[in-house]
């Protein structure tokens, strides 16, 4: 990571700690916005942008899910672009006005997804969409994943409900299972994937998630026959 990157965001670290002391975030942690941060430097390095505005806006990106729980609601995206700004005053950076304005675009339009029909062609939002949504597959994103259905109370696996009934994504599969989530959303994520150096990524992770999802199955199963 380039030196001056690096200065900038242990400057604001601090502060995200201090407000991780009031949030019950489940898998969005500090480590969860620093893995962001990385990927999308390394998706990067591949695929251009401006790396000091990706680092930056990649580990705010979720500053909304922060105040998401300690305020117990709904809170977007761009809900959260004062916040960041206060952030970012109080780190003490030397960033221009026309920096600071493209990490708030990233981070406010971070979530609008081309699969929604919410089109995006900024390329730096582009590769935190991406960073963000490779750490949620592979190992990392099925540790994440039971880690929040620890805090919220959700069940690994209801056998009664076959995964072949959820035909795509819905708010609701978070409610059956773990693996439901997996099975209807986790594997579909390599698909939506906006930069070559992402989907390959994605591919090697979304692979391990489907070779997890047929063991899991197996040993809940005590399915042991070849």
């Amino acid at each position: 990571m380039d030196k001056k990157i690096e200065t900038y965001i242990k400057k604001i670290e601090p502060q995200i700690k201090d407000l991780l002391k009031k949030a019950n975030t489940g898998g969005h942690d500090v480590a969860h916005f620093k893995r962001t941060m990385n990927t999308a430097l390394y998706i990067s390095s591949k695929e251009g942008g401006d790396q000091l505005v990706i680092a930056i806006a990649a580990y705010l990106h979720d500053i909304h899910r922060l105040m998401q729980q300690i305020d117990n609601r709904y809170v977007k995206p761009s809900e959260s672009l004062p916040l960041v700004e206060q952030i970012l005053h109080k780190s003490s950076i030397n960033l221009s006005k026309k920096e600071i304005d493209k990490i708030l675009f990233a981070i406010s339009h971070h979530e609008d997804y081309n699969w929604d029909g919410n089109n995006v062609d900024d390329l730096n939002t582009l590769i935190i969409q991406d960073a963000d949504n490779l750490d949620a597959i592979g190992a990392i994103g099925i540790a994440r994943a039971f880690k929040y259905a620890g805090v919220n109370n959700q069940v690994m696996y209801d056998e009664s409900i076959p995964l072949e009934d959820f035909k795509g994504y819905e708010e609701k599969v978070k409610d059956v299972s773990t693996i439901h989530f997996f099975n209807n959303k986790l594997i579909k994520l390599g698909n939506n994937m906006n930069t070559k150096t992402a989907k390959t990524l994605a591919d090697k992770r979304v692979n391990f998630v489907k070779a997890y999802i047929k063991e899991f199955l197996a040993e809940w199963h005590a399915n042991y026959e070849d």
